[in-house]
């Protein structure tokens, strides 16, 4: 498995496990956008050139927000997820990030454990944030980062 930056190039197989992955995903657009921003960084892991997992975050001043985060099916609990976002904080540790911050729905406890393992703590609640279906976020931080 090999763990790089996206590519404009990447975007249509990224595409696809976005919608495979999430109710209200977002669109190649989206993508495409987010990587023209030169806060964001987003990365992508490949097997055999193909890519099977997502992770991305925006960052401003010292602080980074991680938007996406997704490992298509067959590839889960193979800890790609954990590869990627070790990866992802340590290039924003790189770029003077010193906090990170997500949402994620209340009931993925994998996801929650997975946040957690990395040393995510939780810190509250966002009521109804997320849509299809209407769930809570969990809102984590990271912070500092290490």
């Amino acid at each position: 498995m090999l763990i790089r930056n996206m590519t404009i190039a990447d975007v249509d197989e990224v595409y696809i496990i976005e919608q495979e992955t999430f109710s209200n995903p977002w669109s190649r657009a989206s993508f495409i956008e987010s990587l023209s921003d030169p806060n964001n960084t987003y990365l992508v892991a490949t097997v055999d050139g193909r890519v099977v997992g997502y992770c991305g975050f925006w960052g401003v001043a010292e602080e980074g927000h991680i938007y996406n985060v997704a490992v298509k099916e067959g590839y889960k609990k193979q800890g790609i997820g954990f590869r990627m976002l070790k990866e992802l904080i340590a290039q924003a540790a790189a770029r003077g990030i010193t906090s990170m911050t997500l949402e994620v729905r209340r009931s993925n406890q994998p996801a929650i454990n997975l946040y957690k393992k990395l040393g995510f703590t939780e810190a509250g609640i966002r009521k109804d944030f997320y849509t299809k279906p209407i769930e809570d976020a969990v809102i984590m931080w990271l912070a500092p980062i290490h």
